[in-house]
């Protein structure tokens, strides 16, 4: 049997905190070749803001506005992601995301304290994102940014709407659902990663620095939920250009535990 990728106290801490920073890194090797990948993407991109680079993990011109890469959908499949994301979610595993969050030097868009559950389409509401630094993410240059425990009572919290262009996503979190003394910044090196729960309230400064900050935030949720197409949670006020009713699925592991998800609607032809 293979050595589980997450300790058993990396488990423990994602179930307490709504997040980890696993040992685990990925090899530089396929680091290098992810940074080559995203100068590619955003080169392909020129009309894109590079923090909103949606399902850049399907390749060509997607329904959501993006030339994404096949290389990004094979990082998404990367064995060792799958079988984390399996230690904390279960063995029954879909991908549906997958967002490149690039903050160039100087105005790099923020992104407010939110939910992600408060975005998506999925019912009951469960995913875990791994989001996996490409390049430094350090305090100065706008790392993302979490509230430890903010998921336990896995309920979503009144969300305000910001009429903000230099903002990544347009509705955040009220104040006063949680103590933004909290927060924890998590520094992170290329290659390094975190894994947070759909219900953990997180953000991130605006990068003001001369360092680009790069990451890539892939979706996993258990089949024991519905993605389901019909539904716009955030009522298209979100400041990204989502288009869930033709979002391609990937059964990863075991098997569809609802019955509902449609693993065809969305996917091309070869």
């Amino acid at each position: 049997m293979a050595t589980p990728v997450l300790t058993e106290q990396e488990i423990n801490d994602y179930s307490r905190d709504g997040y980890v920073v696993p040992s685990y890194r990925l090899p530089m090797a396929l680091v290098s070749e992810l940074q080559v990948t995203l100068q590619q993407l955003i080169d392909a991109n020129p009309g894109v803001r590079p923090e909103k680079l949606v399902s850049a993990h399907i390749e060509g011109k997607n329904d959501d506005g993006v030339i994404g890469s096949q290389r990004f959908l094979a990082l998404a499949m990367f064995p060792p992601l799958v079988d984390m994301v399996s230690q904390v979610i279960g063995g029954d595993i879909a991908l549906w995301g997958c967002q490149v969050f690039c903050k160039p030097p100087e105005d790099g868009y923020a992104t407010p304290w939110h939910q992600d559950g408060q975005y998506w389409p999925i019912r009951p509401l469960a995913t875990c994102t791994v989001w996996i630094a490409l390049e430094p993410s350090l305090k100065s240059n706008g790392c993302l940014r979490v509230i430890p425990g903010s998921h336990t009572a896995k309920v979503l919290y009144p969300h305000l709407h910001e009429d903000r262009v230099e903002l990544t996503l347009n509705q955040s979190v009220h104040t006063d659902s949680f103590d933004p003394a909290a927060a924890r910044d998590l520094e992170l090196q290329p290659g390094q990663m975190s894994l947070h729960d759909v219900y953990m309230i997180h953000g991130a400064n605006a990068n003001t620095s001369n360092i680009r900050r790069t990451g890539v935030a892939i979706r996993y949720m258990p089949t024991s939920s519905h993605f389901d197409r019909r539904l716009h949670p955030a009522k298209g006020e979100t400041g990204l250009n989502l288009n869930f009713a033709t979002r391609p699925l990937w059964l990863l592991k075991g098997r569809d535990v609802c019955g509902l998800n449609d693993f065809t609607i969305g996917h091309r032809r070869a």
